[in-house]
């Protein structure tokens, strides 16, 4: 029998680029603001994907769709903007970990949203999760509960709040590649004055355009290549995947391709109890995802009690 391999493939090349848009978006904040970067971040891959959209056959949305279009841009624009000012301050692996903690966070949006059960596990790995935040907050003084940390947990958080309107717009007829290049197009729309308002007060980005060593306009072509591979690759991952739990252990590839980029480009060295808190972080995260199906799984494996 011959084993499809292309959920696999396709799913590495998603996170594969789902890290690289950390590490470039880690290098671009010390050439943009953080508006003006949150716009670019968002109009460039929307022109992307909606050329391609041109070419494949040009999708409109239909008036149910805007709904749940807008509601995701809101999503998208709170999690990337939280996700570029921690980059600014933490390093890339402790902003990559903090911004991945968005699987928590969901049961307890369903919780609220739809009244859905929260299971003990869910609230175990949350506490978990707390300790690792306040060891990486740990220092000489004591626990110092920076405010990067927690604008990085904010970035999981909204992370969540985007993959539920993700689920909720994937029911609708509209393709993977409208739907994505319309939340795009308009979170780019809704950051657009505050990126003039910034160019306002502080003029144009000083970028030596013609500099070999300025790569600040290469590097934000890539972001929107990598970006939109993201987004189309994982569509397509799904698409062959024959059940959700075949690429679920694939997502947290991208913590270890971040790590790569972190020990390969930055020397911002991290300390034992960071280590400790990621790690506890990263633990939290993975159990929360395959908890339940390791557990049922050992309640199978059990032998049964004959009377």
């Amino acid at each position: 029998m011959t084993t499809d391999f292309r959920p696999v493939l396709l799913m590495l090349a998603s996170t594969f680029s789902l890290s690289l848009n950390g590490l470039l978006a880690k290098w671009l904040t010390d050439s943009f603001s953080i508006e003006t970067l949150g716009f670019l971040r968002f109009i460039l891959p929307a022109v992307f994907m909606l050329a391609m959209l041109k070419v494949s056959g040009w999708v409109v949305p239909a008036r149910s769709h805007w709904r749940s279009i807008t509601l995701r841009s809101l999503c998208i624009i709170g999690s990337q903007i939280c996700f570029l000012i921690a980059l600014n301050t933490l390093t890339l692996i402790e902003s990559v970990v903090l911004f991945s903690t968005g699987p928590l966070f969901i049961p307890l949006l369903e919780k609220m949203i739809f009244k859905t059960p929260v299971r003990p596990l869910t609230l175990a790995c949350l506490a978990i999760t707390f300790v690792g935040v306040l060891l990486q907050a740990e220092s000489s003084q004591g626990i110092n509960i920076r405010p990067e940390l927690l604008v990085g947990l904010a970035a999981g958080f909204f992370n969540a709040c985007s993959q539920l309107t993700l689920f909720r717009g994937s029911k609708s007829q509209l393709p993977a590649t409208a739907l994505n290049g319309w939340c795009f197009l308009m979170a780019g729309l809704f950051m657009l004055p505050l990126a003039l308002a910034d160019v306002w007060r502080h003029g144009l980005p000083e970028l030596a355009i013609t500099a070999p060593e300025n790569l600040a306009l290469l590097f934000l072509l890539l972001l929107a290549v990598s970006t939109t591979n993201t987004q189309l690759c994982r569509a397509k991952a799904y698409q062959y995947a024959q059940t959700g739990s075949q690429l679920a252990p694939l997502i947290y590839t991208n913590l270890a391709f971040a790590l790569i980029w972190q020990l390969s480009f930055f020397e911002q060295q991290l300390h034992g109890h960071q280590i400790s808190g990621i790690a506890l972080i990263i633990i939290a995260t993975v159990l929360n995802t395959f908890g339940p199906g390791w557990l049922q799984a050992l309640r199978h494996r059990r032998p049964t009690a004959h009377p």
